[in-house]
């Protein structure tokens, strides 16, 4: 197995690239190291990858997806028989400011990855999708077997457009691709954009933390371990054709490609206030709390149904908050101090 981990970088792509690493699997990462936040916290992540004890395993390549040209030099020397796309743009509420980055890097770079997929016949691609994607659906928990054509931003959009997309390559060239809708994911090495890391930062300096809706939202919080098992496991399982597909009644998540939809979050959905407590408790300080109406292209809550996920690997998300969130704390103050 010789593996592409796009967004090598990012948050979930360096505890992947680290995961499958320590497996003695080769891993090729792609990284554009953009300005989307801390350039510093992706080339500190990227060092530990270059200088880790697995490092001989690892090769990086500086690349943006969106460039067609670059991607294929590094899949024609490349060889690679997996390939993981976590290359995204990502914020729901960015999206309202710089809608151009997510058509570019969600949209294009996406298309381009799987003109390579095609060209060099890859076993599996898995790809990042997301929650967010639900959007309008009011059903609890989310099940991939329910409809997703209401998205509430432009985030959402690209996302189920890559579901579509890859669908396409996979019906007519035969590419085996798994779509993973993650769930809220935390933990140490997390985006500085997250709740975690803002409200654990503004706890410690004693600064006011905002909390949206009145603080009436729910999250289906996953542990960054749990999405890594998950993502792990996928890739050895080539999504497969269902043989019991019917056209006369699509289920959204199966078809008769070789394509398939699986959520990866920790089923269950835990209140913003239960989650601030728990960020107190680790911090050992209490919180000052700002209200604030509802956020654009906010859900009020996500919650994942993944029996299909256990189904398939034998896999659920069972991290409890409170453990993570503890963890996520302790790397956060060794890493930014306080």
């Amino acid at each position: 197995m010789r593996v592409l981990v796009t967004g090598a970088a990012g948050f979930i792509g360096y505890h992947l690239c680290q995961r499958l690493l320590a497996k003695g699997i080769a891993v090729t990462g792609i990284d554009s190291l953009n300005d989307y936040y801390s350039p510093q916290l992706k080339r500190d992540r990227l060092w530990q990858l270059e200088n880790g004890p697995n490092a001989k395993g690892f090769t990086f390549h500086r690349l943006n997806i969106a460039d067609a040209g670059g991607l294929g030099e590094v899949f024609a020397a490349g060889r690679f028989t997996h390939v993981v796309n976590l290359a995204a743009q990502a914020g729901v509420r960015y999206s309202l400011v710089n809608p151009a980055a997510y058509l570019e890097s969600n949209l294009t770079g996406f298309g381009n990855l799987l003109e390579q997929c095609r060209n060099h016949s890859i076993r599996h691609l898995v790809y990042a999708s997301s929650s967010s994607i639900y959007g309008l659906n009011s059903e609890r928990p989310y099940s991939t077997s329910q409809n997703v054509d209401h998205p509430v931003s432009l985030y959402a959009a690209t996302k189920k457009s890559n579901e579509l997309m890859a669908h396409a390559y996979s019906h007519l060239y035969n590419l085996p691709a798994t779509g993973l809708r993650f769930f809220t994911v935390y933990g140490p090495w997390g985006r500085p954009d997250m709740a975690l890391c803002l409200f654990t930062e503004a706890i410690l300096a004693g600064k006011p933390i905002s909390l949206f809706n009145n603080g009436k939202l729910q999250r289906d919080f996953t542990y960054i371990d749990d999405i890594v098992e998950g993502v792990v496991r996928v890739l050895d399982k080539p999504a497969q054709p269902d043989p019991c597909f019917d056209p006369a009644a699509p289920d959204p998540a199966r078809s008769s490609a070789p394509w398939r939809i699986y959520n990866i979050g920790n089923n269950n959905t835990i209140e913003l206030a239960d989650f601030v407590a728990e960020i107190e408790r680790a911090v050992g300080k209490k919180a000052i709390k700002e209200y604030l109406p509802m956020q654009p292209g906010d859900v009020l809550s996500t919650w994942a149904d993944v029996d299909d996920l256990y189904n398939l690997v034998g896999f659920r998300p069972e991290t409890r908050l409170s453990d993570g969130i503890a963890n996520y704390v302790k790397w956060h103050r060794a890493y930014y101090g306080g």
